[in-house]
């Protein structure tokens, strides 16, 4: 079995929700000779430098998520989106242990097919994505502020799409516009929706939480 990660030991004490289940996953992938890593707050398992799957929880289920699992065969069909608009990445999702014990061989035969991705080099097929389409609420603000405008229209593609997927996901026309108010200081920083600009980051330019730590300090006690 490879070396357990020590920040990945201390993320799983700490797990309010499906320690267990994460647990019990951290121990079949490792079982399969992934390097153990720490990345975006969660643990991570990389193949010759290469991230090949992570495992991770939400709110309703824990998942093992595979970066290039729209190449996988998927022969059992439990491989999800992570969400509608989710390009490469696919996951599997469980609410127990006894879910992932069940299918603990398939899950094997998941990882290996990855890896042997990642040996092969294949990469994940390109997609002609139409570019969502701006909310009324984000074309009434570029009507009323052309500096803000331009930022936007600055900033990488991936950045654009972030941000608008961000406020076009609110069902209240309210809370579109709330969004966008809140979120117009960072875009005219040059900033995407999960950059550092606090400074403090680690893994720059994306934010690790640092900020926190001048959150924390400015709270009265």
């Amino acid at each position: 079995m490879n070396l357990k990660n020590p920040q990945v030991d201390d993320f799983l004490e700490k797990a309010k929700k499906w320690q267990a289940e994460m647990t019990l996953l951290r121990e079949i992938v490792l079982e399969c000779h992934l390097t153990e890593e720490f990345k975006w707050r969660q643990p991570c398992y990389s193949f010759n430098g290469k991230n090949v799957l992570f495992v991770s929880s939400f709110k309703d289920f824990s998942v093992l998520a595979f970066f290039k699992g729209a190449l996988l065969a998927d022969p059992s069909n439990v491989l999800a989106r992570s969400g509608e608009n989710t390009q490469g990445m696919r996951m599997i999702r469980f609410t127990n242990c006894e879910q992932i014990q069940a299918i603990r061989t398939e899950i094997k035969q998941y990882i290996f097919e990855a890896i042997e991705i990642e040996k092969a080099g294949l990469k994940l097929p390109k997609t002609d994505v139409a570019s969502p389409s701006l909310p009324a609420e984000l074309s009434e603000v570029f009507d009323q502020n052309a500096e803000f405008q331009q930022a936007f229209n600055k900033l990488t593609p991936g950045r654009q799409r972030a941000y608008i997927l961000h406020f076009s996901s609110a069902k209240q026309a309210e809370t579109r516009k709330s969004r966008i108010e809140k979120l117009i200081p960072r875009i005219l920083k040059g900033k995407g929706i999960d950059d550092c600009i606090c400074g403090l980051s680690k893994r720059m330019p994306s934010c690790d939480g640092s900020h926190k730590a001048i959150e924390d300090f400015k709270k009265p006690y």
